[in-house]
């Protein structure tokens, strides 16, 4: 059993998001899992589009809502963008290769509690709030050892 170690990052603006999410990509690497959770409109695609970005994404980057997954061949490393805001069940997943997907590439996961057990314990949480105003947003980061010393300095690069 990993360790929990969580924090809370406050997001004025979309540009903030964005900025965090560049901050994050520059962290990730291959085997990496990132699970965005939050309401609708709360800024999981806006952070996974920015992420994408951030690693040579270029043009349309939509939320794979109808598709479920979207893989994205960049550097370091493929990235793999998954919104299962549709997926009916758990096992649903396995016909999506998300399993080969966790150990490929970097895993952008939107709506990761439908997946259930099926979501790897070293993964980076990050739950998106709404906050104070429009565009504002809190992000709580919960990252297990794996993620912790990464996301240590984070504040100081957004």
């Amino acid at each position: 059993m990993t360790d929990s170690h969580l924090r809370t990052l406050e997001a004025e603006t979309e540009s903030r998001t964005a900025a965090i999410a560049a901050a994050i990509a520059g962290l990730a690497g291959p085997g990496d899992v990132i699970a965005l959770a939050g309401d609708l409109g709360s800024g999981k695609s806006v952070f996974a589009r920015s992420f994408i970005y951030a690693l040579g994404g270029s043009g349309d980057v939509p939320s794979p809502t109808f598709t479920l997954v979207q893989m994205y061949e960049l550097t370091p490393s493929n990235v793999f963008h998954f919104d299962l805001y549709r997926l009916e069940k758990p096992e649903d997943a396995i016909e999506l290769d998300i399993d080969d997907a966790f150990h490929e590439g970097i895993s952008l996961i939107e709506w990761p509690a439908r997946l259930g057990a099926y979501l790897p314990p070293r993964r980076l949480l990050i739950t998106f709030e709404f906050g104070t105003n429009e565009d504002a947003r809190l992000l709580h980061l919960d990252a297990p050892d794996a993620w912790a010393g990464r996301i240590q300095g984070l504040e100081a690069h957004v």
